[in-house]
């Protein structure tokens, strides 16, 4: 169902901008990507709705993760950032703050929600890594960027070519 008007306090997930090498340097974290959906979880009171990064409603396709939302205060998913909490805007943080925030956040909460760590390492080992393991890619995260909404230069994808998901995609965008 595609919502008509964004809620208020939506925010635009940021969105990695695609790159064929990593970044390097220690300016730069990397985290696994994983073969998926990027949604927000927000709870408003005890309302919890889930959104696509298009502003599509999907709270009816993901009553579990709701329902967990609903019942820890959370959601059930790979978190890797912290853009708000408890009414507070997080956005203009450096990026590794807000991951310490949410790392403080998720210690001790029950199962459900898993915390997606980085890696401070050279870029294109991380990625070598992650394509052994089969992985999507990986993103890159500046360690002083601040949160923007839609394509993020502070955020950096590189996408296995040899990754299942990757080749079902390209093969399809072929045939178009």
């Amino acid at each position: 169902m595609r919502i008509k008007r964004l809620p208020a306090g939506f925010i635009i997930p940021a969105q990695p901008v695609a790159a064929s090498r990593p970044p390097t340097g220690v300016d730069w974290v990397h985290e696994i990507k994983h073969d998926g959906y990027r949604m927000i979880v927000r709870r408003d009171g005890p309302m919890v709705r889930i959104y696509s990064r298009n502003a599509y409603d999907w709270t009816a396709r993901l009553r579990a993760i709701a329902g967990a939302a609903e019942r820890m205060h959370k959601a059930i998913l790979y978190a890797f950032d912290l853009i708000e909490h408890d009414g507070e805007d997080l956005r203009d943080r450096p990026f590794l703050d807000r991951k310490d925030a949410l790392a403080r956040l998720l210690r001790g909460t029950e199962a459900g929600i898993l915390f997606n760590e980085h890696v401070a390492d050279d870029g294109p080992t991380v990625f070598a890594h992650a394509c052994r393991l089969g992985a999507e890619g990986i993103v890159s995260k500046r360690v002083d960027g601040i949160y923007r909404s839609g394509p993020c230069p502070v955020w950096v994808k590189v996408r296995n070519p040899a990754n299942i998901s990757v080749q079902r995609e390209r093969s399809e965008n072929w045939n178009r």
